[in-house]
Formats: C-alpha cells, sequence, structure tokens
C-alpha cells in the first residue's frame, strides 16, 4: 500500500511548477494538510511505557480531503442521524445531472453545487406536495457527492426521505396512499430541471448562456430506491462525508510516470484498477476537493434547524421519543509494541513554525 500523502510529495512541486498560479486556493490548502498530516509538522504527543519504550503520537490535519482523518467525525454524525430516524420506512433518492453539465459544474463548484443541493432538495419537497400518493410536506437530508469510483467527475445528489410527511395544515402525519410506492421519478427529475433553468435564465444569465439547448429538452435522471428503515443508506452517505473521496489503501504502485490505484466496479463488484500518469491522477483526486467552507450536506423540510417545531409535532403525531445520544468513548492510550502494556502520556509536542 502507497499513502496518498507520499505520492503528493513526490509529484506535487512538479504539479505546483507546472500549473503555478491557476492552482486553486483550496487545492493547495488540502495538499498541504494531506502531506502534514501525522507528522511532526503538527505537532502531537509523547507517551512512555514503563519498559523505557517512547512512541510519538502525531496529530491529524482533519481536513475533508484526507484519507487518514474523518473516522472520529464520520462516526459521531453517523450516531446522530441514527437517533433522528423516525419508526418509518426510508427511501433514498438520488439526482444525476446530464454529463453536458460537468464541465460547467466543474468550473463553477461553489455557485452550481448549492444550486443542485438546493433545487434537488426543492423538488422532492415540491412533488412529495403535489402528488397525489403523498401531498405532504417533507423532511430530508441531502449529500453531494461529486466523484465516481474511479475518481471521474460526477456529480450527483443523494436524498434520505422518510415515507410520509406532515400534512399542509401541520395536524396529521400523512404515509403514501400506496404503501409500496413513494414519488414518481419522471416527475422529480423534471421538477429539478426546471427548477435548475429557471434559477440559471433570472439569477445567472451569464452561465445560463453556457449551457447547450438541448439539455433542457433531454430527460433527467432521479432514482427513488427503497432503503428499509434508513440506517443502511446512512452508513452507505457517512462514507463520503468526513472522508476523501479516495481510501488511503487503493493506490497499488508509483513507478515515478505513472499511478496506478484500485476500485469496486459498481454494477459487477468485481475490483479493477486504472493506471494513470502522475499528473493526470492529481487533476482527477483534486477536482473533487470542495470549495473552502462549503457544506456537502444539508437538511431541508422539517429536518431543517427551521422545521424544528415541525420536527417536535411530528414527534408527538407518531408517539416516538428519540433514544438517547450515546456518550463517545474515550480512546485507550496506546499500546507498548515491545511489551502490550498501556503507554502514559508524559509530554506534548509543538507544531513545527509556518514556512
Amino acid at each position: 500500500m502507497i499513502a496518498l500523502a507520499e505520492v503528493l510529495r513526490r509529484h506535487w512541486p512538479a504539479y505546483e511548477g507546472k500549473f503555478g498560479a491557476r492552482l486553486l486556493p483550496s487545492h493547495r490548502r488540502a495538499v498541504a494538510a494531506i502531506v502534514c498530516c501525522r507528522t511532526p509538522a503538527l505537532g502531537g504527543q509523547l507517551f512512555r511505557c514503563d519498559c523505557g519504550r517512547l512512541h510519538y503520537a502525531y496529530h491529524s490535519c482533519n481536513h475533508r480531503a484526507c484519507p487518514q482523518c474523518g473516522h472520529a467525525d464520520t462516526t459521531a454524525w453517523l450516531d446522530r442521524q441514527r437517533r433522528r430516524l423516525l419508526p418509518l420506512p426510508y427511501y433514498l433518492v438520488t439526482f444525476t445531472v446530464p454529463g453536458q453539465l460537468r464541465a460547467l459544474i466543474r468550473s463553477n463548484q461553489k455557485l452550481l453545487y448549492d444550486l443542485l443541493l438546493r433545487h434537488s432538495a426543492g423538488a422532492l419537497l415540491d412533488v412529495g406536495r403535489s402528488h397525489k400518493n403523498l401531498g405532504a410536506q417533507l423532511g430530508l437530508l441531502a449529500v453531494l457527492q461529486s466523484w465516481t469510483r474511479d475518481l471521474r467527475f460526477h456529480p450527483h445528489l443523494h436524498c434520505v426521505v422518510p415515507a410520509g410527511g406532515l400534512s399542509i395544515d401541520g395536524l396529521r402525519w400523512l404515509r403514501p396512499k400506496d404503501p409500496a410506492y413513494f414519488l414518481p421519478e419522471a416527475a422529480l427529475a423534471m421538477r429539478l430541471r426546471t427548477r435548475l433553468k429557471r434559477a440559471l435564465q433570472q439569477d445567472h444569465p451569464q452561465l445560463f448562456l453556457q449551457i447547450p439547448r438541448p439539455v433542457w429538452s433531454m430527460n433527467w435522471v432521479a432514482d427513488v430506491r427503497a432503503v428499509g428503515r434508513g440506517e443502511s443508506a446512512l452508513k452507505y452517505l457517512a462514507a463520503y462525508l468526513y472522508r476523501t473521496a479516495f481510501s488511503a489503501e487503493r493506490i497499488l504502485h508509483d513507478d515515478g510516470r505513472f499511478i496506478t490505484f484500485s476500485y469496486r466496479h459498481s454494477g459487477s463488484g468485481q475490483t479493477r484498477t486504472v493506471r494513470l500518469p502522475a499528473e493526470a491522477f492529481r487533476h482527477r483526486f483534486l477536482q473533487h476537493v470542495l470549495p473552502r467552507g462549503f457544506q456537502r450536506v444539508r437538511s431541508f423540510g422539517w429536518l431543517s434547524a427551521a422545521g424544528k417545531n415541525n420536527w417536535e409535532r411530528i414527534l408527538a403525531l407518531l408517539d416516538w421519543k428519540q433514544p438517547a445520544l450515546t456518550p463517545p468513548t474515550p480512546l485507550p492510550p496506546p499500546l507498548c509494541p515491545s511489551c502490550h502494556q498501556p503507554m502514559k502520556l508524559v509530554g506534548s509536542l509543538s507544531r513545527a513554525p509556518p514556512f
């Protein structure tokens, strides 16, 4: 296994020298964090064993593009979301935009990612209110994902939605009239297309003019899939929240010119490999680094912060109480590699001074 940090240390100077000022600040910050993660540059803690063995535990960078970070945050997020799972069936709704929009989205990530999140959620809320199978106010959790398993750029939205909603007057809990069906995929896709087109025309006409006209007449894609009680969907999405598009164990080989990595094919489930020039690999990875401060995960409807009153009303209507939040388990001290006994914290290591 070859660490991503090792690959970046080896190839970043040439990449930076070639592209220079064209590199995005977010990409520079991501690379700087990854190459320093769990190294003396970030400081850490010093542990000692009674047998005399020393252990240096260096701090993590906690950057969301780093494959070494995020496990604790992911676990905490998953525990919080599990508490909000209602005793109902759940659906995972996935919106995918046409390939003709990808280049424009990649060049205007902060703006268009935001529009995709807001209008995908808006499409669900609109159709949930108006469709005859439900006619209710929905609550949902939306997550942006920008990659395929082989790191190509493929922006799409996942939404976790309970099968039911609050009546328009806010007095009743409504379930789908057909329990084996939720909302029509074609109506959801068409509604997203309509909302996004209108938003671009009205607020961003220069971007709208860059989009090929056939995009607005082709069929967009929404996939609606039952996911049981919702926990499996949350686990699936948790992998994308505080972890990068690329896990640490996937790099198989770096010969100085080409980088080979593995991925699991979504259709067959088989493990496949990709061999890319080092520059192309860095480009594929960096295009998934989010703009600084951008929120990939958002709640809408009565699951949002603004819907707190409706959420409490829903708990009363369903006569359901949230389970208690499990307190985090403190990390145990490291074990001595020589005698396998717990080591004692004896000091802190300061961060290296900035360059």
